[in-house]
């Protein structure tokens, strides 16, 4: 990870984890916030999987983000849809706008970072770095120290 997208999306990506984890505790003891989980038992593997998704997606591996994509759009989709066509009906709550914004960021933000890590050139395991690589992986340094190496020796009298 070297572009300050990643490490931005990586952040936002544990704060809104943290949010969600706030939300499904205050849920659980009974705490008006504002928010509320739709469905507690999946709240808390949504969250275990999460945890699970930012791991791999600070190592750079798709298959984390694939996971975070899935399990976010399966989430939060399903319930955004549900919170938009109850508005089309008209029977909503302010709760209700409020989970319908925290939803669309859990939509959104998956999408973001599946598309961040496809265009991320750095994603590769060995990346290129023209900083060291000019030193490291240059034969013609190496020979030329070689062979000042071998005109040096010096003899033991």
């Amino acid at each position: 990870m070297r572009s300050l997208t990643s490490y931005l999306l990586l952040s936002f990506m544990v704060m809104f984890w943290v949010f969600r984890l706030v939300v499904a505790f205050t849920t659980s003891i009974g705490v008006e916030i504002g928010f509320t989980a739709m469905n507690m038992n999946m709240e808390i593997i949504v969250l275990f999987v999460t945890l699970l998704a930012i791991a791999f997606v600070a190592k750079r591996n798709l298959f984390g983000t694939i996971i975070y994509l899935i399990a976010y759009g399966s989430y939060f989709g399903t319930h955004l849809y549900q919170i938009i066509t109850g508005i089309m009906a008209g029977s909503t709550t302010l709760t209700d706008y409020s989970n319908a914004f925290a939803s669309f960021i859990g939509v959104v933000l998956p999408i973001v970072v599946f598309f961040n890590m496809l265009m991320d050139k750095n994603r590769t395991n060995h990346p290129v770095d023209k900083k060291t690589d000019w030193f490291y992986k240059n034969e013609e340094y190496d020979r030329k120290l070689d062979e000042r190496a071998d005109q040096n020796e010096y003899r033991n009298y």
